[in-house]
């Protein structure tokens, strides 16, 4: 077999195969012994017709079909690694000559990673927020505390702002009452904003017995996007009774003995927070500044099919979920269909670059992925999927996704390595010292980078999905 590749463009190659007809040998008696096992001609044995008779009766032209389909994974596979491609996705691949006993020549055109060049990116510089605990943040998180510990006790007088009402509802659509729009005993909080707009102005006002009916538009259920009419039955009114702020509160919320105690731990445990988020706007301002030193050009197939995916993914499985079809997603987010289409272009050309450039650093910097690395990533994969270690362990296995988890762990250590080096100041102008602790947040900064690419998973040779016929 001989091979040549002519580049198309940095991220297109064509590759050009002259295979010698002696090395289609196995593929013809393979194509001979499956046509044996399909046909019957009367005076033979089933498996033991001769090779002329079945180009008597079949034609030479199915025998040599079966065969070129048979070898051309093999021979385009065997061209793409003696020319040390890292191809993406499938190949187009055309027949040009197929000489019986002579020769077979063919095509094949594939995208490829483009060759990158990472620059000395030591000189990167971002500034970040600093980290401010006010003593109002900390009030607020008590508070929050405090909400969770608050009583409730029926009152006979009409509901206010922060009331626990208990509700009976039924919604109309076209004056039909829904067989999903009856409910009763529904505990709600005036003011949460967790019910039907409108339910708020409908049930202030009302004592228990009382009766309101309003518009709104249904969030979920089978008429969700619809505008229905809505009555609300106060059966309930009880207020909220908020525990006293003191030493007894601290007590009986948290493990500490006084109310002084509860508010440091609340300042720690937000400082904690702000550190964190610090750490993750740190490693996105700078993978952006990166990404700005890096020329990376992406192949079109792949952008393609990476903004189709990325549709696809938001269409059917995140929307479906939530009950709201494409329209009525844009309609909420105060989108034209031409910003979202300009958006998920613009992601999916980020998630697509940044993928080549961390992969093409785990290559300079020899970036190694051990098993305990690993195997913390896949609990962390696993909390979030909602999915015990086992479970997605298996599942990962199964799916043949090893590879994916693989990568994902050696971008966040290629990224981690690029944070290091840069400098980064918070806006009072200190240094922050992010030491190493924040690998497993470049991590997960890099999978939301490159969320639903498949550039890194399709590097391998992958031989021709559709066979062409001969």
């Amino acid at each position: 077999m001989k091979s040549a590749v002519e580049t198309l463009n940095p991220t297109r190659v064509r590759l050009s195969i002259e295979v010698p007809f002696e090395e289609l040998k196995d593929s013809l008696d393979a194509a001979y012994k499956k046509i044996n096992q399909q046909v019957t001609v009367k005076g033979f044995r089933k498996g033991k017709i001769p090779a002329r008779i079945i180009d008597q009766r079949f034609g030479r032209g199915a025998v040599l079909e079966e065969a070129v389909n048979d070898a051309l994974p093999k021979f385009y596979t065997d061209a793409v690694n003696e020319a040390e491609l890292n191809v993406l996705g499938q190949p187009e691949v055309d027949i040009t000559e197929l000489k019986d006993g002579e020769t077979l020549n063919f095509t094949a055109e594939v995208d490829v990673r483009p060759t990158i060049e990472i620059p000395d990116y030591s000189g990167i510089e971002v500034e970040v927020d600093a980290i401010e605990v006010t003593e109002e943040d900390i009030d607020k998180s008590v508070e929050q505390l405090r909400e969770r510990f608050a009583a409730t006790s029926p009152v006979e007088r009409a509901a206010e702002d922060g009331d626990v009402v208990t509700l009976d509802l039924e919604a109309k659509v076209d004056g039909e009452v829904l067989e999903d729009g009856v409910a009763s005993g529904v505990s709600y909080t005036i003011g949460s904003g967790e019910l039907l707009e409108g339910v708020d102005a409908a049930v202030t006002g009302l004592e228990a017995g009382g009766e309101a009916t309003f518009t709104s538009e249904l969030k979920g259920g089978s008429a969700a996007g619809k505008e229905a009419e809505v009555t609300v039955k106060v059966t309930q009114v009880a207020a909220r009774e908020l525990p006293a702020l003191d030493d007894e509160f601290a007590q009986l919320a948290s493990e500490f003995d006084t109310l002084e105690e509860l508010r440091a731990d609340s300042r720690k445990r937000l400082e904690n927070m702000k550190q964190y988020d610090q750490a993750t706007q740190a490693q996105e301002r700078v993978l952006e500044k990166l990404l700005e030193l890096v020329e990376v050009p992406v192949p079109e197939k792949l952008l393609e099919d990476e903004i189709n995916t990325r549709k696809h993914n938001l269409e059917h499985h995140q929307l479906g979920q939530m009950g709201l079809d494409l329209e009525k997603y844009l309609e909420i987010q105060g989108k034209t269909a031409e910003e979202f289409d300009t958006e998920t272009k613009e992601a999916a050309v980020k998630g697509i670059k940044t993928q080549f450039v961390l992969d093409e650093l785990v290559n300079k910097e020899k970036l190694n992925v051990n098993q305990e690395e690993l195997t913390e990533h896949l609990m962390r994969r696993a909390a979030s999927s909602g999915m015990s270690p086992d479970q997605f362990a298996q599942a990962v296995v199964e799916g043949g996704q090893v590879p994916m988890l693989v990568g994902e762990v050696a971008r966040g250590k290629a990224l981690a390595v690029v944070v290091e080096a840069a400098t980064v100041k918070d806006t009072n102008g200190e240094i922050i010292d992010l030491d190493d602790e924040e690998e497993d947040e470049t991590t997960e900064t890099a999978e939301a980078a490159t969320e639903e690419t498949p550039a890194a998973e399709a590097e391998a040779a992958e031989a021709p999905e559709e066979k062409p016929e001969a």
